[in-house]
């Protein structure tokens, strides 16, 4: 018997959408959208398997081999580093990495930059691209206060529309990478599934082609 395809999927109204977009691929699973606490549900016809995880850790389900492949945000891919194989850009769930900082804040230089966030490799890797000193404080949760409390000069996060910024009065100074939601694979299951996996990403990005 062909075994499924095991996809791991972010919970929550992006992974939702995911989903549709994978049914419209053909790879649909109608008790999925059943009202239960399930979090695994198959679809034998179409040999696929779909759970639901905390949008952080599908990289690691699918790193160790739990899922074959999965989605996951472009920022968690360059701040965990997961060894897979990145197979396509979904163009959902767009946003952007940037740099926030209160009005009228401006970096001369002559100090060591603290920048609080819960991108702690993503803020390295910018800042060090520029040779640029920084202090990194990691926080996990309500960024936006460390320098309204002065516990940071600057911070980097994810930005959609930007309101709790202008709430908190602070504004964009910088974009570092726009954000997406990326279609990953096993690696072992890339090579063992290459048919299987290589026809879903075709679909896929069949209907994701020509959207901006």
């Amino acid at each position: 018997m062909e075994r499924f395809l095991n996809v791991a999927l972010p919970k929550g109204r992006l992974g939702e959408k995911i989903y549709d977009l994978f049914e419209r691929a053909g790879y649909g699973c109608p008790s999925i959208k059943e009202e239960s606490r399930r979090l695994v549900f198959e679809n034998g016809e179409r040999g696929v398997r779909y759970f639901w995880v905390k949008p952080s850790d599908v990289a690691i389900y699918v790193e160790r081999g739990a899922a074959d492949v999965g989605v996951a945000g472009k920022d968690i891919l360059l701040e965990y580093r997961p060894d897979v194989y990145e197979l396509a850009d979904l163009k959902m769930g767009k946003c952007r990495m940037a740099v926030a900082a209160p009005k009228g804040f401006r970096d001369d230089g002559s100090t060591t930059l603290r920048v609080a966030t819960k991108f702690s490799r993503i803020a390295k890797d910018f800042y060090s691209s520029r040779g640029r000193d920084i202090d990194v404080i990691h926080l996990n949760g309500s960024i936006e206060i460390a320098p309204i409390l002065g516990l940071s000069d600057v911070i980097v996060d994810i930005v959609e529309t930007g309101t709790t910024l202008r709430e908190n009065d602070l504004e964009v100074v910088e974009e570092i990478l726009p954000i997406s939601a990326r279609l990953i694979s096993n690696k072992a299951s890339f090579r063992f599934m290459t048919d299987k996996i290589g026809a879903l990403t075709n679909a896929l990005k069949d209907l994701t082609e020509g959207e901006k």
